[in-house]
């Protein structure tokens, strides 16, 4: 029995929440924030700075490195230099920021499809090319199809890969030799290495991640990791976030671009969430990582009995979960539409990931266990009418 309630559900209508300003009656479970309250040392800590009631500016203080080195040390089993960290305002600022500083309008940036869709909109919206190398899916399982990769890679006006580390959405954990190879191809072709390490902290008890940059000298000086606590500790409206850059020339290109683009000062809250969560929060993150994997199972359990031809990707980190619904229809927008309208649950469709997540669905299962259940309920009601109307 665990000393933190996950159980108990909180009403977001109302709240100004993103995901939860949907149709009375309707159940999201679609963007990936969760429906539990953050812990309560962060709470706490954000309560007392509230009560002193002066929110003027802010500086990044000591203890805010310490707290991002210490956790990545003891949780992580690597060191980070306190210099190699620059504030930022979140993972998705820094990296269109980036995406602006260290490449030119017009060339390729690579990413590993399917895969987080803000991505493409950092890409895009900057004037870059979007260049996808597919993952390799073969019996339900991803991998990196390396002789895609490293030919996109060779073209001379690919300058940017962004990896992402865990993988969303298919859950991937990748492995310390497969992050060595990326970033030796990376460092062959002059290719710059910017790894999306967000969502590290939320793998399945047992399992642990490898930050990219602890990997080799390659991809220490050749890369950019993002990290956060807003995934794990359920703070993404704090905008609060860090950018850990080994080489001093490049991280001096990243930090000017950041402090350009105004994406390098914390709000009065920013700091003070962050350091309560590294230096406080790991027995509730432990916890929740146990929640998060019992949901994950009795999703899986669930559709194996009620809905086998739906296929649960198998993954080790995330509370996403990824579903191949291949043998039922070759569209997922279809489906997704479908069970939006008539069963009232609201996934999003794997296209939005990239062409080849065209046939799954996206659930997030980061919700209270009765509230998951109830997802499931909609879901196979939603499939079974599907399934009847031809739609």
């Amino acid at each position: 029995m665990t000393a933190f309630d996950f159980d108990t559900p909180v009403d977001r209508r109302g709240s100004g929440s993103l995901k939860w300003d949907v149709p009375a009656g309707e159940l999201p479970m679609w963007v990936a924030d969760m429906d539990f309250k953050t812990a309560p040392a962060v709470r706490d800590a954000l309560a007392e700075r509230l009560a002193h009631g002066v929110f003027g500016y802010s500086v990044v203080p000591d203890e805010w490195y310490s707290a991002y080195c210490d956790w990545w040390r003891e949780r992580h089993g690597v060191t980070f230099d306190p210099a190699w960290l620059t504030f930022t305002t979140g993972v998705v600022p820094a990296l269109s920021s980036i995406v602006r500083k260290l490449t030119t309008v017009g060339e390729n940036v690579l990413i590993m499809t399917p895969v987080y869709n803000i991505f493409f909109n950092s890409i895009v919206n900057n004037g870059r090319h979007v260049l996808e190398s597919p993952l390799r899916y073969e019996g339900g399982v991803y991998d990196i199809d390396f002789a895609d990769l490293e030919r996109k890679l060779a073209d001379p006006e690919t300058s940017m890969l962004i990896l992402c580390n865990p993988h969303n959405p298919v859950g991937k954990i990748w492995s310390r030799e497969t992050l060595a190879r990326i970033g030796a191809l990376a460092k062959k072709h002059h290719v710059l290495v910017v790894s999306d390490e967000i969502h590290c902290d939320l793998t399945d008890p047992g399992c642990a991640y490898t930050p990219f940059a602890s990997v080799s000298d390659d991809c220490r000086e050749n890369s950019v990791t993002l990290i956060a606590p807003t995934k794990a500790f359920n703070l993404a409206g704090l905008q609060t976030a860090c950018t850990v850059t080994p080489d001093p020339t490049l991280r001096h290109r990243v930090s000017r671009g950041l402090n350009t683009d105004e994406v390098a000062e914390p709000n009065a809250f920013a700091v003070t969430a962050a350091v309560a969560a590294f230096t406080k929060g790991a027995l509730w993150l432990d916890a929740l990582r146990t929640y998060l994997y019992e949901n994950k199972c009795l999703v899986r359990e669930t559709l194996a009995r009620e809905c086998p031809d739906l296929r649960v990707t198998p993954s080790d980190a995330t509370y996403l979960l990824w579903l191949d619904v291949s043998r039922i229809v070759p569209d997922a927008d279809r489906l997704a539409d479908h069970l939006r309208r008539a069963a009232g649950l609201y996934l999003t469709a794997g296209s939005e990931y990239g062409e080849s997540g065209r046939a799954f669905l996206r659930m997030n299962v980061a919700a209270p266990r009765a509230t998951v259940e109830e997802g499931l309920r909609r879901l196979t009601r939603g499939l079974a009418s599907f399934r009847d109307s031809g739609d």
